[in-house]
């Protein structure tokens, strides 16, 4: 399901300090499945070397106009290209872009490419807010040309500001995002939710669970990566993961807060993807202060948080949206006995359920082992990845959009 995987995609290497980054680019996305050419300009040459990219990339890496033939060069490059990304783009670079100027194999390329474009600014901050660099951009951006970043940060200068070069994995996120625009869910809007909350004891402390967000964050990806426009509910303990490119993030402590996120964009979603582990139980009534350490502890009443997928079902009886949802099941014993009833109660498309105490699946590890249960049956998955883990579900949720089938009684 990776979109980049097979993709021709023409990496433009300018003359930036940053050009270390771009062979960082360039080897995750050879490592990605994509055929990657790089052209590097002339002045990219004093910051790096053609040999470094490719030896990365396993391709040749061009340099000159005039080599070989220079009309198969440049045509050839961007008439096969899925994608031109120019990852640093220099004030300089970007100038002959917005004025149609082609004095060097990458400009060249550019103006012949029929593929969409990727800019990755890097400057320094100055040159980055000078008017007539922010009128290219502009320019450039109405000709439908994408651009991501320049971030804040230290430049080389030793100066603080915008224009510096945005890291290779979230410029990889981006490509991701262009690439699989186009996928069998575009036009759909997937709400996903992801990590565990957070419910408070006293101003330190709080019931929780082991939940990271991983498999919620990567199927917020794989949703991305079908064409998926996607909202991502976050958990308090998948506070620290990136979010992924493209993706909307609400970010959430408890599961009333929770609850309150979800309910109020599932009636705009099409497909509701709910695998947070949300705690299932509060205090009651949680201390304004800290609990002292004491010889006889505290006894602490406790209740039921909200079930937000039952509340997303009365929801939906009265909406009809989401159209799909699916919940997620951890448990430890009783896997699709436990399934099959949350199916069924809870009125869901689809239950995925894995078991917990498996040391290879589940929390804190970067592996799977879900069955997927609907009412027609049982598939049960091999130990994959998270990410092909999420592959899988998705794909299960772009089948039952085009059928979504009757809802569960």
């Amino acid at each position: 399901m990776n979109p980049i995987k097979g993709k021709r995609i023409v990496l433009g290497v300018t003359g930036s300090i940053a050009a270390y980054k771009a062979a960082d680019l360039a080897s995750k996305l050879a490592q990605n499945g994509a055929l990657v050419d790089v052209i590097l300009t002339e002045n990219a040459e004093k910051f790096i070397t053609p040999l470094t990219f490719q030896t990365l990339t396993g391709r040749k890496a061009h340099t000159s106009l005039w080599e070989g033939d220079a009309h198969v060069v440049h045509v050839g490059l961007g008439e096969r290209a899925d994608l031109l990304v120019i990852a640093p783009c220099t004030a300089d670079t970007l100038a002959k872009l917005t004025h149609g100027l082609a004095n060097n194999l990458l400009t060249v390329t550019a103006l012949a490419s029929r593929c969409p474009v990727l800019l990755v600014p890097a400057m320094d901050g100055a040159m980055f807010q000078n008017p007539a660099t922010q009128a290219n951009l502009e320019t450039v951006r109405s000709r439908g040309v994408r651009i991501i970043g320049p971030v804040s940060g230290r430049m080389a200068s030793g100066l603080l500001g915008p224009g510096r070069m945005l890291e290779p994995a979230e410029i990889l996120g981006h490509i991701r995002l262009v690439l699989g625009e186009n996928g069998p869910l575009r036009g759909q809007h997937i709400l996903i939710s992801a990590g565990g909350t957070q419910e408070a004891l006293d101003p330190v402390r709080y019931l929780t669970n082991r939940s990271t967000g991983k498999q919620g964050f990567a199927l917020a990806q794989a949703a991305l990566d079908l064409g998926a426009k996607v909202s991502l509910v976050a958990g308090a303990t998948a506070a620290i993961l990136p979010t992924p490119a493209g993706a909307a993030r609400f970010d959430v402590e408890s599961a009333d807060q929770m609850a309150e996120v979800v309910l109020q964009l599932a009636g705009e979603a099409d497909a509701l993807v709910m695998a947070a582990a949300v705690a299932d139980f509060r205090a009651k009534a949680p201390s304004p202060h800290k609990i002292k350490k004491v010889e006889t502890p505290p006894a602490i009443e406790i209740e039921r948080t909200p079930d937000i997928l039952s509340l997303v079902s009365e929801q939906r009886a009265q909406t009809g949206k989401p159209r799909v949802v699916v919940g997620f099941a951890a448990e430890s014993q009783n896997l699709l006995e436990n399934a099959r009833d949350k199916l069924k109660r809870k009125r869901l498309s689809m239950v995925a359920v894995n078991d917990i105490s498996a040391k290879d699946a589940g929390f804190a590890v970067d592996t799977n082992r879900l069955s997927l249960v609907t009412p027609e049956g049982v598939e049960q998955l091999p130990l994959m990845s998270k990410a092909e883990a999420a592959a899988a579900v998705m794909q299960r949720v772009t089948e039952m959009l085009r059928d979504p089938g009757p809802v569960t009684n």
